[in-house]
Parts: structure tokens; C-alpha cells; sequence
């Protein structure tokens, strides 16, 4: 499957977090001719099942990456000179400082192409010019009278951002979404990667909904599955403009993280993985639970051990979200090839490790 049409689908389909429905339909059709069950739970995430050689019961690995996207909302309808204007909420961590001038669709009755504007600076009082925008300030103009607008729109409508997956310079893209739809890809990935390859485990894949807001999907998925281990996958901050530090590069392998919500016996066997395959990976450490899926996968239950795989990606929370394509297959190739790896020892390997740490 070619990674950058893969991506262009996924990251052009919509699903603002909490209205993940056209976006679960487009992973639904990706995953289903790869795996052996698959349904859209209650809340939304897409749950698929690829079945194991091993004998029954056998043991679950769950993969998760989050298909919702940050959006927005519409707030209030307003009037001015006849024209219908929509006021604005984020759904997620939406950077303010990246609306104004954008385009966007609101997915009302049908869905509207719009423009987020504001008065431009010499307009505005004086105290006001040199100050970011608030969200008192933004609207979106749909361009209809507001006769048409009341008809057609709601309060409480998501609205998306309406920017396409651009190609650049050696195997990167831009655009929206990629925060996760990149790591959705790398599943995808995985799945096709798994296709003819004898395994013992069962996989379960999820493609999360509602991380960006509370991480439920991750919650749930991995209460009802029941996995003996999982693995997040997610974005990370690589180098670039004004992150000069970041160890990590586009282009230079995904990230095996380090953290308190991350299972040593975990990070070890991704990291053999990549070893195996002459991968070149980094890792990120963090001394806190981190903002992702594999803080929701580790609580459930009696406790999940969990890994947390990370694609390197530039200018996070904007519409113009960078990766490189290579690193999005690797990622894929390195969570096939870790499943292909899982035997009946594999638990209880990692628990003596944890008491030899001890």
C-alpha cells in the first residue's frame, strides 16, 4: 500500500474529536479486508481482530492509534446586516494563534466551506491590534444569508479544517490530522506487513476515538478487549524551528518512549524488534504520564503492560502537521515484525525481568 495515498486518505477524511463517524467508515474500509473481525463499538473507535496460529485461548496484543483530529465547534449563530456568521469553541488543544485566515467545512445539514476571518488590524481599536485573537473575535463565514445559515446549521455542529495532504522534498508531507492519522497509517501498515506471516498471538487493532479530548476510546477499547499487553502509537515533537533539542528527526526512525506509563519488559522488546530488523529508532524520555492512549491502556483492569511507539512530526496542533513518509513505514514494519516475535514465554519473560530490575 503506497504510504502517501494511504495518508492523503486519512488525513482528508474528517473526524473531529467526539464526531469520529466519516473517518471511522474510511478505517473501517481500510482494515476490514485485513483482519478477521472488525465493528465500530458504541463510542466510536473501530476495534479489528486478526487471529493468531496459537492455541486457544490465546493471547491479545492491543495496537492503538487515535483517529480523531482536533476541530472545532459551532458556538452561536449571529446576525450582522442579514449575513449568518458562525462563533467558534475548540474541540481539543486547537492553537488559536493558527485560525485566523484558515479554511474550514462545517458538517451541518450538508457541509459548508467556510472561512474563519476577524477585522483586520486597522479596524480594531488601538489597544487591540498588537494582541492575539480570541475567540470573541473569530468567526466563521460560510457566505450565506443568515436565513439559509439557521437551516442548514446547529449549534454544536463540529467544523473540520479543510486543508489537503501536501507532498514536499525527500518522502515528507504536510497537512492536518497527521496527529494521528500517521500512526492510524502505520497500523494499516502493520496489518498489511502481518498478511501471509504465521503469528501466535491475536492482534487486536483500535482506532481510538475522543484521545484529543479525554482518552476514551483507549479506556474502553482496552477495558472490553481484555489485551495482555498494548502498544500506543502517536506523534512526538521532532527537530525543527524553535525545538532545536528534540533528539528525533523526520526521517530518522520512529521513537520507542520512556516513561512512567511505558513497561520496561515493553520498551525491551521493541527495541530487540528494531534490532532485528537493522531499524534505526530513538526514544524519548519523559518523567511524567504522558498525554497519549498509553496512559488509558496501563489502568485498565488489573493493569496492562504497555509500550508506546511515536512518530516524529513537526508543528503539532496546526494545519500544517509534517512527517516523513518513511518513518510512518517503519513504524508499520516495526510493530508487524514485534507481533511475529510474541511467543507463550513472552509474559512471563517480561515479569522476570521486572524482578530482576527489582
Amino acid at each position: 500500500m503506497n504510504s502517501i495515498k494511504l495518508l492523503q486518505q486519512l488525513t482528508e477524511t474528517p473526524g473531529p474529536s467526539g464526531f469520529e463517524g466519516p473517518i471511522a467508515a474510511k478505517v473501517r474500509e481500510l482494515w476490514e479486508p485485513l483482519t478477521d473481525e472488525i465493528s465500530v463499538d458504541r463510542l466510536g473507535s473501530v476495534i479489528a481482530i486478526k487471529h493468531g496460529r496459537g492455541q486457544e485461548p490465546r493471547p491479545r496484543l492491543l495496537l492503538a492509534a487515535h483517529l480523531d483530529e482536533i476541530g472545532l465547534m459551532v458556538k452561536q449563530i449571529v446576525n450582522h446586516n442579514g449575513n449568518g456568521f458562525l462563533r467558534l469553541t475548540k474541540l481539543g488543544g486547537v492553537d488559536i494563534r493558527h485560525l485566523y485566515g484558515q479554511t474550514a467545512v462545517v458538517h451541518g445539514q450538508r457541509d459548508l466551506v467556510g472561512v474563519i476571518g476577524s477585522l483586520p488590524a486597522r479596524m480594531l481599536p488601538q489597544e487591540r491590534r498588537s494582541k492575539v485573537y480570541g475567540y470573541e473575535d473569530l468567526v466563521v463565514d460560510v457566505g450565506l444569508p443568515q436565513s439559509e445559515v439557521n437551516e442548514l446549521v446547529s449549534v454544536g455542529d463540529p467544523i473540520s479544517f479543510r486543508q489537503p495532504l501536501r507532498k514536499m522534498l525527500n518522502h515528507n508531507v504536510a497537512g492536518k490530522a497527521l496527529d494521528n492519522r500517521a500512526s492510524v497509517a502505520a497500523v494499516t501498515l502493520c496489518l498489511e506487513y502481518l498478511e501471509g506471516r504465521a503469528f501466535d498471538w491475536d492482534l487486536v487493532a483500535v482506532a481510538t476515538a475522543q484521545e484529543e479530548t479525554r482518552l476514551l476510546g483507549a479506556y474502553t477499547a482496552a477495558f472490553a478487549e481484555q489485551p495482555d499487553a498494548a502498544i500506543a502509537i502517536d506523534v512526538c515533537f521532532a527537530k525543527g524551528a524553535g525545538l532545536s533539542d528534540s533528539p528525533l528527526i523526520l526521517g530518522g526512525g520512529p521513537s520507542i518512549d520512556i516513561g512512567p506509563d511505558i513497561h520496561p519488559g515493553m520498551i525491551k522488546a521493541l527495541r530487540d524488534t528494531a534490532k532485528a530488523l537493522e531499524m534505526k529508532v530513538s526514544s524519548t524520555a519523559y518523567g511524567r504520564p504522558g498525554g497519549t492512549d498509553a496512559y488509558a491502556l496501563q489502568v485498565s483492569r488489573a493493569g496492562v503492560p504497555t509500550g508506546l511507539v511515536s512518530i516524529p512530526l513537526r508543528y503539532m496542533h496546526t494545519m500544517v502537521e509534517t512527517v516523513n513518509a518513511a518513518d510512518v513505514e517503519r513504524a508499520g514494519r516495526l510493530l508487524g515484525e514485534f507481533v511475529t516475535r510474541l511467543d507463550d514465554k513472552f509474559l512471563d519473560e517480561m515479569a522476570k525481568g521486572m524482578m530482576d530490575e527489582g
